[in-house]
């Protein structure tokens, strides 16, 4: 890598599925002379989607790694997934780069996932800039997607390009930079002047930019006022410091099928788009305070591991930025997150499936390394002389909950292993044994999120599945108080078993869970049995008398009973508190509890009605709404029992453009007209 880390340029395409973030990718290359032919995804020939699943299902899966040069820099270009079940996937995208370009669909305007993504990289502190695509489309009204993107992605959305002919036929960008017209023949352009019957508009437009440069410096500012210009490298000067200020956001046009524009993207991002010493942060380290990493190769060595790519028969390709210092294979390094030593082995620059092994990074690199022992997805490595720790990435709740079971006899073990192995590659599904419900669950980001784990499970552990609905977590309790009590006896020649226990039920606060008290005077029941009538009850709580859930927040008081010299012991007196238990319990006014979440649905305004109609059908409660843009958020909580599929039925109901978000709050009573139904289902025998 015979580039300085100033030459190093790091950007992720990001937006809604379907914007043809692929497709420009692969333009970008072959803009770069990196292809000599353009791949097509209908053809499942792009350099980006090269996955079995990507190519069969037609969308990104994963954020893919390319490389190409351009104008004496490198660039590394994370094409990230649009898809809302793999919008982890961008977020680790986001974690390696400096600067994000969002790809709008000319004819569809900025969607749902235009402005998700956009949030992302926002929240991020990347500089933006915008590419709009497939301006080869018949009726499209550029000033209407222009005032759209303006009022969705901020003010500062300042156009660097205009289209000279959109629509079918498409060729032709006037660069208002340079003023230049390029003619596109076969991907190739040329240079030329701006058409007489478009000058006008071109200087307009050129006027305009200057203005929203100046406006963001006071000494542009005082030269464009006593002057009414700006020099060239003035103005790409003036424009580059306000992108990397996020005061602006550049704004290209283009067709990547066709090969326009792409290299007008290639330029913006040199040009406009910061360097890895331009773009480094306050980082924590393992003693809680904050540091400033040094971005040059001399510092300390200071890496994190965006992503972790399992390949069958190869093994972990490990992904990872470097933000100081630099790397090579020989070098020991330390894992903070685990306080580990590895050996680094080969390095590679990647390109989507293909390696270039390099004998040497840098700060500001894209590189990935093989045979790492025991470092993933989220780790920081670095240097022994200096050790830091980067902040881990957060990842949304899974949204889609199924219970799995290996459909092989004794697969238990290898499905455990293979979801162990798959998480450390995707960190965005959980998969756990959940002892209230007795069932192995898999929760992922939504079905297709579900069905390519699946696959990947199949292809590369031999491990099928079954999948059932997962069962809901009820638990017990109690809303009034009562006493019970139980007498054990039982004598079949020899020795007996004797125990007598009474109690008292109470409710406790919502939360804090089972409180034992010993009440028991006069040595009714001696002291060295309480603890075996203790664990008898504790034993009670995992298989409530109510529907065999979980029993919480009850109060038991044992403050009498009996016992017998010779029959007595800890057996008799767990199964006398037991059911002693049982029968307080029942006489206690007992209830069902369910969990309650809360929900955060994005939709187009136009869905408003059948989206909180469907919540309230439900058992939704909506709580509040807020307008961002063109969306609508409903805040809403519901019972999980009716949003187990909500994401499938969401995506339904809106034409993929809703979303939602959901998080666990709490655990409510269970409505009196449902709880016939619940404890139906559970008293039912298991198929």
């Amino acid at each position: 890598m015979a580039y300085t880390t100033a030459q190093i340029r790091n950007a992720a395409l990001i937006g809604h599925s379907g914007a043809g973030k692929t497709a420009l990718a692969e333009a970008m290359l072959f803009a770069a002379g990196q292809l000599k032919r353009l791949g097509r995804i209908e053809d499942g020939t792009t350099v980006s989607d090269y996955t079995k699943e990507e190519t069969e299902r037609k969308i990104s899966l994963t954020a893919t790694v390319l490389n190409c040069p351009w104008n004496s820099h490198q660039l590394n270009i994370l094409d990230a997934p649009g898809y809302a079940d793999f919008f982890a996937e961008a977020q680790s995208a986001l974690r390696a780069v400096d600067a994000a370009a969002v790809v709008v669909d000319a004819p569809s305007g900025p969607q749902i996932g235009t402005e998700r993504a956009w949030g992302l990289a926002e929240k991020a502190g990347l500089p933006r800039l915008i590419f709009v695509n497939k301006l080869d489309h018949t009726d499209l009204d550029l000033a209407g997607l222009q005032e759209q993107l303006k009022e969705r992605l901020g003010r500062q959305v300042v156009p660097v390009q205009f289209p000279a002919n959109p629509g079918p036929g498409f060729n032709q960008l006037i660069d208002l930079v340079q003023m230049r017209l390029y003619s596109y023949k076969n991907g190739a352009a040329e240079q030329g002047a701006i058409p007489g019957p478009l000058e006008a508009r071109a200087k307009e437009l050129h006027q305009q930019l200057v203005e929203a440069v100046a406006e963001t410096d006071e000494v542009l500012m005082e030269k464009y006022f006593s002057e009414g210009e700006l020099a060239p490298e003035e103005l790409v000067l003036g424009l580059r410091r306000a992108v990397l200020q996020a005061q602006l956001f550049p704004l290209c046009f283009g067709d990547a099928y066709n090969c326009v524009g792409a290299d007008r993207l290639l330029d913006a991002l040199v040009q406009y788009g910061p360097s890895p010493e331009d773009s480094v942060g306050l980082l924590s380290s393992l003693d809680g305070a904050e540091v400033r990493l040094d971005p040059r190769p001399e510092a300390p060595m200071a890496a994190f591991v965006f992503k972790t790519v399992g390949e069958q028969h190869v093994g972990d390709l490990t992904l990872l930025r470097l933000y100081a210092g630099r790397l090579k294979p020989g070098d020991e390094v330390i894992n903070a997150a685990k306080n580990t030593t590895e050996r680094i082995g080969q390095v590679f620059q990647l390109n989507g499936h293909t390696r270039t092994e390099v004998t040497e990074a840098k700060a500001g690199d894209i590189v990935a390394l093989v045979k790492l022992k025991d470092t993933h997805t989220g780790n920081t490595l670095c240097g022994k002389g200096k050790v830091v720790s980067l902040p881990v990435m957060e990842f949304p709740e899974p949204l889609i909950r199924v219970a799995v079971s290996a459909k092989e006899k004794g697969g238990e073990d290898r499905l455990a292993l293979g979801m162990a192995r798959l998480h450390e590659e995707d960190p965005s599904f959980v998969f756990r044994f959940d002892g209230e419900v007795h069932q192995s669950l898999l929760l992922t980001q939504g079905d297709i999120h579900l069905s390519t784990l699946l696959q990947r499970l199949k292809a590369r552990f031999g491990v099928e599945v079954n999948i059932e609905a997962p069962k809901i977590p009820y638990r017990e309790t109690i809303k009034g108080r009562a006493e019970g009590h139980y007498r054990h006896k039982k004598q079949s020649g020899g020795r007996g078993q004797f125990g007598e226990v009474f109690l008292r039920l109470a409710p406790t606060v919502r939360g804090e869970g089972f409180e034992f008290i010993d009440e028991v005077v006069g040595g009714a029941i001696p002291h060295n049995f309480i603890p075996a009538v203790e664990k008898g009850l504790q034993e009670c709580l995992g298989e409530g008398p109510l529907s065999g859930c979980q029993v919480v927040d009850v109060a038991v008081t044992v403050y009498d009973g009996k016992y017998h010299d010779v029959d007595s012991d800890e057996v008799s007196f767990k199964i006398a508190s037991s059911l002693a238990f049982k029968d307080a319990f029942l006489k206690a006014k007992p209830i069902l509890l369910e969990p309650i979440y809360s929900l955060s649905v994005t939709v187009p305004e136009e869905y408003m009605g059948d989206v909180m109609g469907d919540l309230s059908a439900r058992r939704g409660r909506i709580s509040g709404m807020d307008t961002e843009g063109h969306q609508q958020i409903i805040h809403a909580e519901a019972p999980l029992a009716e949003i187990d599929r909500y994401a499938t039925a969401l995506r339904s109901m809106t034409q993929g453009r809703g979303i939602h978000a959901q998080k666990f709050e709490r655990y409510e009573e269970v409505p009196g007209a449902i709880v016939d139904r619940v404890l139906a289902e559970a008293k039912r025998p298991a198929a």
